[in-house]
């Protein structure tokens, strides 16, 4: 009960400075880049996501939205700093003004359409470490439909990171529900292969509470 006691301050400590910095987008996140690249993402969970892949050490990424491009970028840096792996970029729109990378390929279509799936796994060889980051639109049917087709992709040990979660009142945007959180909780009731991984919100902040799916098996 003690400990109990002393977690909910905590908590409420914590989504108090989630919400300040979230709803505070123009001045934080919104204006944060990647190589002069715009990328709409918490930074702490973008640390995160580079101590991921040293660890992992994936021959492939997959990302589904690919937005500005900054991300992708970010994600193929970390590759060349690491000497190893490529990205796989998703995108409905154009992609003409997208950043330029030896290890990224970009695919137009929805993440989720039989001909994309099939362009991706034709890109992927079996013996290839696998990680697959997810940031397309956020529905709780699209993302609990990429969960299903991108999990299968994935390799042990490696994740697929489900973005925003924190939408729909986790603890931001309570109007948008359901979300991404929604469809990861519908996915693992079906699905023992993944857990969440509880470490990688280490920071206390993050846009992807619960959304770190580790593959153990």
């Amino acid at each position: 009960m003690n400990k109990l006691k002393q977690l909910l301050p905590k908590k409420l400590i914590t989504n108090s400075f989630h919400k300040l910095y979230y709803y505070s987008r123009k001045t934080t996140w919104n204006s944060t880049s990647w190589l002069g690249l715009p990328i709409s993402k918490c930074p702490l969970d973008l640390w995160t996501y580079q101590e991921i892949i040293f660890e992992v050490q994936p021959d492939v990424i997959i990302e589904t939205g690919t937005g500005s491009g900054g991300s992708t970028l970010f994600f193929a840096s970390l590759c060349e700093l690491t000497n190893k792996g490529k990205v796989i970029s998703i995108e409905l729109g154009d992609m003409s003004d997208k950043p330029q990378h030896k290890r990224i390929t970009y695919l137009l279509g929805s993440s989720t359409s039989k001909e994309i799936l099939q362009q991706v796994q034709q890109l992927i060889s079996d013996d290839k470490k696998v990680l697959v980051n997810l940031d397309s639109e956020h529905t709780k049917k699209h993302v609990l439909e990429e969960l299903k087709l991108y999990s299968k992709l994935v390799t042990v040990g490696s994740y697929i990171i489900v973005e925003d979660t924190n939408i729909g009142g986790h603890p931001v945007k309570p109007d948008y529900y359901p979300g991404p959180m929604e469809a990861v909780k519908e996915f693992l009731k079906t699905n023992s292969d993944f857990i969440i991984d509880k470490n990688r919100e280490k920071f206390y902040l993050t846009f992807n509470p619960n959304g770190y799916l580790k593959r153990v098996k």
